[in-house]
């Protein structure tokens, strides 16, 4: 991989591959420069095509897009999987194809089987990971719907699988950066006020919120220990960092999105 472009540093076995692509490696120009990776975005779209094209010859296997909309679903790809399925995740036990999600300020989140064939990638947003409460239980989100997902892939309990699995998350928005309102604190905390040390005071009705350390609590309550990557320090916040498209920055300086990232994971 280019050494520009972040790859895991996790005891993940042999057999799996993983990249989070940066701002640079591409041809894109003015506040997309230069990977930008997605379509949505206002880019020139010759010059998605050729950095989508790039990242392809890279990784020498196909990255599947998919048309990401803050939710929960979650979708299991094989050799005929279009881009554009609208999820959240994707999952694969098979090589030739990469489980792709775009970022630029939410949390990108790979998840590997540590003995068998078993990938994914999530989207997580704190829309996405919060999730929806139902009456008399505690939210589930987009963490919890992709490790029953991968439960189900591999013919067990979500409490078998867990110990099983390795996390990387990927770069985001940090904690010092991340000011939300009231709701969307409540949201974390609804049936989980343990989540709530996770929001510090900012202005007045308003928090900052430690999206990794968030994502790394619903990923302990399921059982998945190992994590790795993104400890919430200034380092991997793409609000920062100018390394790393980030759509708040953007939107704030130059009033558009940005480009967007990649992470990808795949079986050799």
């Amino acid at each position: 991989m280019p050494a520009y472009w972040l790859t895991p540093d996790w005891p993940a076995p042999s057999w799996v591959q993983a990249v989070c692509t940066t701002r640079a490696g591409g041809v894109s120009q003015g506040p997309f420069a230069s990977m930008n990776l997605g379509e949505h975005v206002g880019d020139e779209p010759l010059h998605v095509q050729a950095n989508r094209a790039g990242l392809a010859q890279a990784l020498s296997v196909r990255p599947v897009y998919l048309q990401q909309v803050h939710g929960v679903d979650v979708v299991h790809l094989s050799e005929d999987s279009p881009d554009g399925m609208t999820a959240d995740a994707s999952l694969c036990q098979r090589p030739q194809l990469a489980c792709t999600v775009m970022v630029a300020d939410c949390l990108p989140i790979l998840l590997a089987h540590d003995r068998l064939p078993l990938v994914a990638a999530l989207h997580a947003g704190w829309r996405g990971l919060a999730g929806q409460a139902r009456a008399g239980q505690a939210a589930s989100g987009i963490v919890e719907s992709t490790v029953a997902a991968l439960a189900r892939a591999a013919g067990c309990s979500v409490a078998e699988l867990a110990p099983r699995l390795l996390a990387w998350l990927g770069p985001c928005i940090g904690p010092s950066a991340f000011e939300v309102g009231a709701e969307v604190r409540a949201a974390f905390g609804a049936g989980r006020s343990d989540a709530l040390a996770h929001f510090s005071p900012a202005s007045a009705g308003k928090y900052f919120a430690d999206l990794p350390a968030l994502a790394r609590q619903r990923l302990a309550r399921l059982g998945v220990q190992r994590c790795y990557g993104n400890d919430g320090s200034a380092a991997w916040c793409t609000v920062t960092d100018s390394v790393f498209f980030s759509h708040r920055r953007s939107w704030s300086t130059d009033g558009v999105t940005g480009g967007r990232m990649a992470a990808c994971i795949w079986l050799r």
